[in-house]
C-alpha cells in the first residue's frame, strides 16, 4: 500500500533509522516526555514525566518497536507477559502519562470521587481476580514506564486506568446505590460505538466483513490511536487498536492469528455490577488472545462476568465464515449466530430478557434517541447494500451522516459518525449534556481475507474526515472549560492499512 499523502521527510528518516540501527534507544519517535496533571490524591496533584531512559539497553526491549503512520502509533510487543508489559510501558511512556492525566481527570470529575477511591477499588476488588499472566503484564507496564521516565504511577494507578470504562460508569453507580450515598451524581453507563459484521449473501465476496467506529469523549478519543501488534509467548498473535497503558483494545476491535474477528458496542442504560467478578478488560484481552472459535470466545467472556462495560459483541470466525452477536448482560445474555446475514450494533439491547433484567430503563421504541436512530440507519444501509458490502463500502458507512429521525443528512448524535458537539440535545440516556465534546473518534475495518493475513484498515479522527478543533469549541462552550487541559484538536487522518510484523512506515512506500 502506498504511504499516505503528506508524509513528512522527517518521519521517513526516522523510519530508516529504526530499520538500520534497531536500537531500543531510537524506538521513541514521539518526542520528549510530557508534563501532565492528574494524581493519586486528586486533580491538583502533579506528575512530571522526565525522560530518564535508564532502560534503553534493557534486553527485554529486543524485538519491540514503534513508529507512526496516518496519525496512529504502531507498537510491536513480543515475549512473556512481563516482557510484553515492560515493552509497552517503555515505548509508550509519555503517551501513558498523558492518557492517565486525561482519563483520571474525567473519572474524578464525572463521579465526584478522588483518585484514592479508584486506587482502592483497583487494589482490593480488581487486582486479586486478575489472571497471573495479566498481573505480570500490568506490573511490567509500570516497570517499563519507570525505566523510561520519572513517573510516580504504580500498579494500582495502571489497573484503575485499565478499568476506566468500568469503574466510573458501572461500579460507582452500583456502589452509590449499595451504600445509599447521599447526593450522588446521576451516573449512566456509556454508549460507545457504531459497528456491524456481515457474511454470506450480504457481502461482495460471500466472506465476513467487519467494521467499527469508536464513540467516546474527544479528550479520551484523541488519545485512542495505538495499533498494538502483540506476539505473546502463549496464545494467538493479536492485532488490535488500543489506548496507551491498557492491555485490552477497550473499544474492542481486534483480530487474532487463528482467524477470529472481534468488535462490540455498549449496552445503553445498563445497570449492575458483581464485585466478585473479573474485570471486563481482563476477560476481553484473554478472549482475543486465546479464543479460536465463537464458542470459545463466549465461554471466556462469561467466565467471571462482573457486568462491567456491558457490550453487544460482534464476532466472526474467518475459518468458517460464521458470525455472531453476543449480547452480554450480567443477569442475562443471548447469542445469535449465522453463516448468511448481518448483525449491527449502536448501543441498543435487542433481547427482551437482557432489557428486562439488565437495562430496564432502555426504550427500544424511542426512535429519537441516538442508539435507536442509528439502529434504524444500520438496518437501511445494510439492506440497501446487500451483496455489495466490502471493506471500502464499510469505510464509507462508518462516516455516514444521515439522521434517520429527521430523515436527512446532519452532523449530530443520531448519525453513525457521531458529532455530539454539534447537538443541542446531547445524549441524555448516557448523561452527555448538550454539545458534549464526544462522538466518533476513530474507525477500523477488515474482512476474512485481510484477517488471514493479519491486516486491518484504520482511520484516526471522525470517520467522515471532519476535524474537531478544541479552541473554538471551548470559546463557544465555556461550560466545558474544565476539560481545557486535556481537550485538544482531533484531526482526521487517512484510512491506513496495518498488518502484523511491520517494522516501519518505509515499508509502505
Amino acid at each position: 500500500m502506498e504511504a499516505p499523502a503528506g508524509m513528512s521527510s522527517t518521519r521517513r528518516v526516522a523510519a530508516i533509522l529504526v530499520i538500520l540501527l534497531g536500537g531500543a534507544a531510537l524506538w521513541w519517535l514521539g518526542g520528549s516526555g510530557a508534563n501532565v496533571t492528574a494524581g493519586k490524591d486528586g486533580l491538583g496533584a502533579g506528575i512530571v514525566a522526565g525522560q530518564k531512559q535508564t532502560g534503553a539497553n534493557d534486553p527485554r526491549l529486543a524485538g519491540a518497536h514503534r513508529f507512526e503512520d496516518g496519525g496512529w502509533i504502531y507498537v510491536h510487543l513480543e515475549g512473556d507477559p512481563a516482557t510484553v508489559g515492560f515493552q509497552h510501558g517503555y515505548l509508550l511512556a509519555a503517551d501513558i502519562e498523558d492518557a492517565f492525566a486525561a482519563v483520571s481527570a474525567g473519572m474524578m470529575h464525572e463521579t465526584q470521587r478522588d483518585w484514592a477511591f479508584f486506587r482502592k477499588a483497583a487494589h482490593e476488588m480488581l487486582w486479586p481476580k486478575i489472571d497471573a499472566e495479566y498481573q505480570q503484564e500490568l506490573q511490567g507496564i509500570v516497570e517499563g514506564l519507570h525505566a523510561r521516565t520519572n513517573s510516580k504511577l504504580d500498579v494500582d494507578d495502571i489497573v484503575a486506568m485499565n478499568a476506566f470504562e468500568e469503574l466510573p460508569d458501572y461500579y460507582v453507580p452500583w456502589y452509590n446505590k449499595q451504600q445509599k450515598v447521599a447526593h450522588a451524581p446521576n451516573l449512566k453507563s456509556p454508549g460507545n460505538c457504531s459497528a456491524f459484521v456481515a457474511t454470506g449473501s450480504w457481502t461482495k465476496d460471500g466472506k465476513i466483513v467487519m467494521a467499527h467506529n469508536n464513540w467516546t469523549s474527544y479528550a479520551n478519543g484523541e488519545r485512542w490511536r495505538i495499533v498494538f501488534d502483540i506476539a505473546p509467548k502463549t496464545g494467538h498473535r493479536i492485532l488490535m487498536d488500543g489506548f496507551p497503558g491498557v492491555i485490552a483494545s477497550d473499544d474492542d476491535f481486534g483480530i487474532n492469528s487463528d482467524g477470529m474477528m472481534v468488535t462490540e458496542t455498549t449496552i445503553t442504560q445498563f445497570e449492575g455490577w458483581d464485585p466478585n467478578g473479573k474485570a471486563e478488560f481482563v476477560r476481553a484481552r484473554k478472549a482475543l488472545q486465546y479464543a479460536g472459535s465463537i464458542d470459545e470466545y463466549t465461554k471466556i467472556m462469561l467466565d467471571g462476568n462482573n457486568g462491567g462495560y456491558a457490550n453487544d459483541w460482534l464476532l466472526g470466525d474467518s475459518k468458517t465464515g460464521e458470525i455472531a452477536q453476543l449480547e452480554l448482560g450480567l443477569k442475562a445474555y443471548k447469542l445469535w449466530r449465522t453463516k448468511d446475514g448481518a448483525f449491527a450494533g449502536s448501543n441498543w439491547a435487542r433481547d427482551p430478557k437482557v432489557i428486562k433484567e439488565d437495562a430496564p430503563q432502555f426504550e427500544p421504541g424511542n426512535l429519537e434517541i441516538s442508539p435507536n436512530a442509528r439502529r434504524v440507519r444500520w438496518d437501511a444501509l445494510l439492506k440497501d447494500n446487500k451483496g455489495k458490502i466490502d471493506v471500502n463500502l464499510a469505510e464509507k458507512m462508518l462516516g455516514d451522516h444521515v439522521d434517520s429521525y429527521h430523515q436527512k443528512p446532519e452532523t449530530n448524535e443520531r448519525t453513525l459518525c457521531g458529532h455530539v458537539d454539534s447537538s443541542p440535545r446531547g445524549v441524555d440516556v448516557w448523561g452527555w449534556t448538550p454539545y458534549f465534546p464526544g462522538g466518533a473518534v476513530q474507525a477500523k475495518a477488515t474482512d476474512s481475507s485481510m484477517t488471514k493475513e493479519m491486516k486491518m484498515m484504520a482511520r484516526v479522527g471522525h470517520p467522515c474526515g471532519v476535524d474537531f478543533l478544541a479552541k473554538p469549541f471551548l470559546a463557544a462552550h465555556p461550560e466545558y472549560a474544565w476539560q481545557e487541559p486535556y481537550l485538544r484538536d482531533m484531526k482526521a487522518g487517512p484510512w491506513t492499512e496495518f498488518h502484523s510484523g511491520e517494522t516501519a512506515v518505509l515499508q509502505k512506500q
